[in-house]
């Protein structure tokens, strides 16, 4: 557990106690140089108290495997993640063990629980280790978590914890010139609280030599040359676009614009009550979303999803609209031409490049190990399926199995679910090569390590130069390949060319500010912190106004798709500040309930999932059933709910932007009135 020349370097000013951000490539142990601080600090700092914050839940237990070996037997360890179901409060257990290694969901409703068990201050640490550090941004848990920092700091009304982040990609915040990636770097050291961004110097050669970068190729195809399927789609695209009679809503069909366009055009429809016209912007939706998925995976993925979304409407729909009759006609009209021309059509290019790749990497005798990064859950299943059936690959020895991310997917019943467990697993596996080839979305790109990774393919991509950076630092061992997919000419070859120059303009963002003065560094610090905390406190205002525009019991609650009103704003409650769920006793006549439970990919502590719930008037989906400690209640999404206020009908996209107060949910006073009820039956 030495620490190398740099790692020496890096960490000097946080054994001084001094906050800072460790800046380091992937690989070159960012991880163990965080553990020999934390090591140090216990010892040296009295009644010292560690926390360590991860944003990915594998990352808790690989954490603290490294902190483990770094810390004696003198120092207690606990971990907690979302899926530990029943435990001990959050409050207890910090205060209990020297050192707690959690997600930062799990500190962030600590710190507002009113719970003795469960609640704590940032004051009850005394060193705070933000891992992945480049999310302290805007409205993520780390900026909350810090913003809190930040108000205590500036009111000057507890002590705070040092703070020490780590992060391989501080990133350029979207920006293009050398001025405004400073300003983001600036930014992210002030929201962190920064004495300074610490990178290897006089010990940079050392670290060139330990930090092994992947060869990058980039392996470009042809789009295809005929694509009958795709053209059958745009064409019933088409027939429904001449249906609507709707000029204004442009044909560029198949792209991430189009889909804006949609949904926008669905929620307008929503709020001025036609029905209709948010069917067709919803089926619209649908057929876009195959077009993505046959440019990426294959014509029979994307016909499956739309096939998938069919059945699911004739099923679970007891009330049908003329134009969801006439899109449900128009489907099954083509659809089996639509088999005929998926089945036939020529295979996608881009699977083509990635079998060579496939074929090159692991037709080699040296156990090879590797990741496929792709955009979406449907495109891993889409993948692995492919891998699973692909001819030219079953002989060759790929042991693959998904990495996505444990969010209950609602749009299909064909995807199986991951829960966290099950990604633990499969990290575990891939580890000690039982598998050795994921198919993963975002959820694998921070963090995870893997050193005898050596395949990192990045297919069919549209990202920023911070996933771009943390995709590649999975491939951990010598000699790996970082291999881009796309085709030839298209916006992800485009984006792929800009983050490699987005990634240099960031090195050069931090090096001026590492040679800024420090008095003018620190003053920019002091000025952008202020800014931040106004600028947090005009929105508080904003939100307070908007939660007091109306009454609760002014507003209506109505069926998105049926419009037919079935409660009110002052019928919900907020569970654990949350989950909104409907209290009035009368509710349950307006829904029905499956029987089969809904599969939630964690445990909670104090509730499980019951059935779905869905509107007894048309069958659109509403929700879940939650058994809060006991007490079965409907929790509504907030998609399925339109709302009815004095001035007019919103489509809201969170509960939290509701133009009036929910009330957090009370369980003692909610059973005291149902016991009170049941004595006056």
């Amino acid at each position: 557990m030495e620490l190398r020349s740099y790692q020496w370097e890096v960490i000097m000013p946080a054994l001084e106690g001094k906050n800072i951000i460790i800046w380091l490539p992937t690989g070159a142990g960012k991880t163990r140089a965080a553990a020999y601080v934390a090591k140090r600090h216990l010892e040296t700092v009295d009644g010292a108290k560690v926390v360590v914050l991860v944003n990915r839940v594998h990352l808790v237990s690989q954490h603290c495997e490294e902190f483990r070996r770094m810390l004696d037997q003198r120092w207690t360890i606990t971990t907690l993640s979302g899926d530990m179901g029943l435990r001990a409060g959050f409050g207890h257990l910090a205060r209990s063990h020297d050192l707690l290694i959690c997600t930062a969901e799990l500190l962030q409703q600590a710190l507002t629980s009113p719970e003795e068990e469960e609640h704590v201050e940032l004051d009850a640490f005394s060193l705070l280790v933000v891992d992945e550090c480049h999310h302290t941004h805007k409205d993520s848990v780390y900026n909350i978590i810090l913003n809190r920092y930040l108000e205590h700091k500036l009111q000057r009304t507890r002590p705070l914890p040092q703070v020490l982040g780590l992060t391989a990609s501080p990133g350029t915040g979207g920006a293009s010139t050398l001025d405004g990636a400073i300003h983001h770097v600036l930014q992210l050291c002030a929201n962190l609280d920064t004495w300074r961004i610490m990178s290897p110097q006089h010990y940079r050669p050392q670290l060139q030599e330990h930090s092994c970068q992947p060869c990058k190729q980039y392996d470009l195809c042809h789009r295809r040359t005929q694509d009958p399927f795709g053209d059958m789609l745009k064409e019933l695209m088409g027939h429904i676009h001449d249906h609507l009679e709707m000029p204004e809503l442009r044909r560029d069909f198949g792209t991430q614009t189009y889909e804006q366009q949609v949904v926008e055009k669905s929620q307008t429809a929503a709020e001025a009550g036609l029905q209709e016209q948010r069917v067709y912007m919803l089926h619209l939706r649908r057929y876009n979303d195959a077009l993505l998925i046959h440019d990426t995976v294959r014509a029979v993925d994307a016909l499956a999803t739309l096939r998938d979304f069919y059945d699911r409407e004739r099923a679970t729909k007891t009330q049908i609209l003329h134009a969801e009759r006439w899109l449900l006609a128009l489907f099954d009209d083509h659809k089996n031409q639509l088999t005929r021309l998926a089945v036939r059509g020529p295979e996608n290019p881009k699977l083509e490049a990635l079998e060579q790749i496939l074929q090159k990497q692991f037709r080699s005798p040296d156990s090879p190990r590797g990741i496929i990064f792709t955009r979406t859950r449907q495109s891993a299943h889409s993948l692995l399926l492919w891998l699973q059936q692909q001819p030219g690959l079953q002989t060759v020895d790929i042991r693959a199995q998904l990495l996505i991310g444990a969010g209950n997917n609602s749009q299909s019943t064909q995807m199986t679910q991951m829960t966290q467990r099950d990604q633990l697993d499969v990290i575990h596996k891939f580890r000690t090569g039982t598998l050795n080839l994921l198919v993963a979305t975002s959820v694998a790109e921070e963090g995870l390590d893997i050193p005898r990774c050596n395949v990192v393919v990045r297919y069919g991509l549209l990202t920023n130069e911070i996933s771009m950076v943390q995709a590649r630092g999975r491939a951990r061992a010598s000699q790996s390949v970082y291999s881009f997919v796309a085709a030839q000419g298209s916006r992800e070859l485009r984006r792929e060319l800009t983050n490699e120059a987005l990634e240099t303009l960031m090195e050069r963002a931090v090096a001026a500010i590492q040679e800024m003065d420090q008095a003018e560094y620190e003053a920019k610090i002091r000025d952008l912190q202020r800014a931040a905390l106004v600028k947090r406190a005009a929105q508080a205002v904003q939100r307070e106004s908007r939660r007091r525009k109306f009454l609760a019991e002014h507003v209506q609650l109505l069926c998105i798709n049926c419009m037919v009103v079935v409660g009110y704003g002052s019928d919900l409650r907020k569970v654990e500040g949350a989950h909104h769920v409907n209290v009035n006793p009368n509710f349950s006549i307006y829904y029905n309930i499956s029987q089969k439970p809904v599969v939630i990919n964690r445990v909670f502590k104090d509730w499980r999932p019951g059935g779905t719930i869905s509107c007894r008037n048309c069958g659109e989906n509403w929700g879940l059933q939650m058994i809060y400690k006991s007490v079965k209640l409907p929790v509504l999404k907030v998609r399925s709910m339109l709302l009815e206020t004095p001035q007019g009908r919103v489509q809201v996209k969170k509960w939290s932007l509701v133009p009036f107060s929910v009330p957090e949910f009370d369980y003692v006073q909610h059973c005291a009135k149902k016991l009170g009820d049941l004595s006056l039956d």
